[in-house]
């Protein structure tokens, strides 16, 4: 290789992986370097073996290559496994016992970017690991030697394994929409073999995102899933991210289940098997949880947003469960621990079949606060934390209960709401949860005049609150 050290724009490494504009931020040879930069740590460590996948974006395989051969200059083999949804990329370094992994992807970011998802070992490579890779490609301390390459297709073996904890119970009628994401690739290996009937939308998987963008928290993206629900009489639909890490659910009446209420229900059937067990949420899920999985017999844990940091506080503490708002959620009662949507849709699957109850009435079932939706609205990458930290210094000052696990999450009389700066786009989000409309009002009065002392005003779709 002819680089003696490489420089990152500095923009790209996050706080949980690595993501940026392809041909802006991100080209071919960062891939490179961070293929050699892991494959330099993970020898360092003692180990020899990679596995690395990418999403269907335009761009992965271009940069798919590049990390190969970064990888193999640094004396790792790697075993390919092709286009595949990021769980599956996961999946394989487990069931190969390979000492690390790499998946290409830009999950639910526009089609303009890609990134890099790694794995040290079993465990999440984030953090202080990112900034160590970028110092270390920036003096070139790379070990050098000639890896091999194999393609592997471990498709038989994921679908195995995820139909093994499907639990038979009634026959369901669901609709899956992959929007055009990885779990294309995986879909119908899974649904293909379960009781009932099955009806998959938007399969082909396309970097363009033809349909509509891949991202389930946005109800705009569950529309079409919710019309073919409707259509088709289905029980219920499940909807995927871009590389099949996240999931969204519709009910039979076309109404989104949010991740927090999906986990009150997921919550209820671990902690069966796993009494007073610890189950964690990031700090934009709902009151309603908390307090379900303390009603359930568990115990309740906040934390930071962010896949990386929940799958490594949930080894921490031994927890079977935790998910985020975001859809990320983790089984690690007879699962691996880390999110897969495909996965959590069986567990879905697993709960209503076995249920009288519909999941329309299992939502209706649960206590109803007013909230807002996640609000995100931009913000430059350079003042988003400032901008953080200078409001929870105002709120300290005056006296204000918060907890600033993830930003400020501050409680009042009437709720709560959130402020945080996102860790893999340039944007503030925020969030206000309260008993009731007025409630509602008020939270959004005190975030508006929180973030206008910073000279950042709330955008007007901020007035939405949903039920």
């Amino acid at each position: 290789m002819s680089q003696t050290a490489h420089k990152f724009n500095p923009t790209i490494l996050r706080e949980y992986d690595i993501r940026g504009i392809v041909g802006g931020t991100v080209h071919a040879a960062d891939a490179r370097a961070i293929g050699r930069t892991l494959g330099t740590m993970i020898r360092r460590k003692g180990g020899k073996r990679a596995v690395l996948g990418y999403d269907g974006r335009l761009s992965s395989p271009e940069l798919a290559a590049a990390c190969i051969e970064g990888l193999t200059s640094a004396g790792i083999d790697v075993t390919n496994i092709g286009l595949a949804a990021t769980p599956m990329l996961y999946f394989g370094v487990y069931h190969l016992e390979a000492d690390g992994g790499i998946m290409i992807t830009g999950s639910q970011n526009p089609p303009d970017y890609n990134g890099f998802k790694m794995m040290m070992g079993k465990k999440s490579f984030f953090g202080a690991d990112i900034q160590k890779l970028g110092e270390m490609a920036a003096v070139g301390d790379w070990e050098s030697g000639q890896g091999k390459t194999e393609d592997l297709n471990i498709l038989a073996d994921y679908a195995a394994r995820l139909l093994k904890d499907v639990k038979p119970g009634k026959k369901l009628k669901v609709a899956w929409d992959t929007g055009n994401g990885a779990v294309g690739v995986s879909i119908r290996a899974v649904v293909d073999r379960l009781p009932g009937e099955h009806f998959v939308l938007n399969e082909k998987v396309d970097g363009t995102f033809p349909a509509h963008h891949p991202d389930p928290t946005v109800p705009k993206n569950l529309e079409q899933l919710a019309a073919e629900v409707k259509k088709r009489g289905c029980d219920f639909g499940i909807a995927f991210d871009g590389d099949g890490d996240r999931i969204g659910a519709i009910d039979s009446k076309g109404r989104i289940l949010w991740g927090d209420q999906l986990l009150v229900l997921w919550s209820r059937d671990v902690l069966k098997a796993y009494p007073g067990a610890t189950i964690i949420a990031d700090v934009k899920a709902s009151q309603v949880l908390f307090d379900e999985i303390a009603r359930a017999g568990g115990k309740p844990m906040m934390w930071k947003t962010g896949h990386s940091l929940i799958k490594s506080k949930m080894a921490e503490v031994g927890a079977p469960l935790a998910g985020e708002m975001s859809g990320h959620i983790f089984f690690a009662d007879t699962f691996y621990g880390f999110d897969d949507a495909l996965y959590c849709g069986l567990r879905l699957l697993n709960i209503v079949a076995n249920s009288d109850q519909s999941l329309a009435d299992m939502r209706d079932g649960l206590p109803q606060l007013v909230n807002t939706p996640e609000l995100r609205f931009d913000c430059p990458d350079e003042d988003k934390f400032r901008i953080v930290e200078e409001v929870k210094a105002r709120l300290l000052k005056a006296g204000a209960k918060l907890s600033d696990i993830d930003g400020v999450r501050v409680s009042t009389g009437d709720g709560w709401w959130l402020l945080r700066a996102s860790n893999t786009q340039p944007v503030l989000v925020a969030r206000c949860e309260a008993a009731d409309d007025a409630g509602l009002e008020r939270l959004k009065v005190d975030l508006k005049a929180a973030l206008s002392a910073s000279g950042v005003s709330l955008p007007d779709e901020a007035a939405a609150g949903h039920h």
